[in-house]
């Protein structure tokens, strides 16, 4: 069971970099992350069950029960400054995630606050229905949509992880003693400045927004500006070739 990707483990890090997907993603939008990081950062890439390498894995579908194995299997990498990214998805669980770690910074995307209630029925549609949310999203290739086995491989993950993101509810809880960084694209249908900045309401410490050009799926095109604001939180210099 490996739930940490490092495609460049570095021992002597001074930070590590904890990246969580979105619904639908895995691992390996993360991959190449650690090409554009300096090297006194590491990049650990979460692997949520039921995809990839861990495919014979049975999903888990509740944040609650999600963010607490996440938690345990990251304690043992924790003997250094841990920084949590995620996106959509992937920032509620790290959010869960900073509540039971404590980290030095957590950063959020493309999602508004946990403590916002934000129900839907997406989980419980049709295949047809799934496709339909994921092409109004975009980031998935229209070629893999179309694709027969691509689909039957896809939409299972789509549908539990759709069923944890609709099904969240935050519990009650300590404000994080960490600062909390937001980013979203302007052209997001998802979240927008208001609702993304109601994440200071989850923390004692700083908070800062940042809005980039792009729809929800902004950091694909942004990457170098998303991981700059990273390293900024971070307290990390900026490598000079990135």
């Amino acid at each position: 069971m490996t739930w940490f990707h490092a495609s460049d483990p570095r021992p002597n890090a001074a930070v590590r970099l904890f990246c969580f997907p979105h619904a639908g993603g895995a691992a390996a939008a993360f991959r190449e992350w650690h090409r554009a990081v300096p090297p006194g950062v590491e990049v650990r890439a979460v692997q949520y069950p039921g995809r990839a390498e861990r495919v014979r894995e049975p999903f888990v579908d509740d944040a609650h029960q999600m963010a607490d194995l996440i938690a345990a299997a990251m304690r043992p990498l924790l003997d250094r400054p841990a920084v949590l990214f995620g996106h959509s998805m992937g920032a509620l669980l790290a959010y869960e995630t900073a509540l039971r770690i404590n980290p030095a910074h957590l950063i959020v995307s493309g999602r508004r606050s946990a403590h916002v209630p934000r129900p839907g029925i997406v989980h419980t549609g049709t295949e047809d229905d799934l496709v339909a949310e994921l092409r109004r999203l975009g980031g998935t290739e229209p070629e893999l949509l179309a694709d027969a086995d691509a689909r039957d491989y896809i939409l299972p993950i789509v549908r539990a992880d759709y069923t944890l993101a609709e099904s969240y509810r935050s519990r009650p809880a300590e404000p994080l003693r960490c600062p909390i960084t937001t980013v979203i694209g302007d052209r997001d249908p998802e979240v927008d400045p208001g609702n993304a900045g109601e994440w200071a309401e989850l923390t004692s410490a700083g908070f800062a927004l940042h809005v980039l050009p792009g729809d929800h799926f902004y950091l694909a095109a942004r990457r170098a500006e998303v991981i700059d604001l990273i390293l900024t939180a971070a307290g990390q210099a900026w490598p000079s070739n990135p």
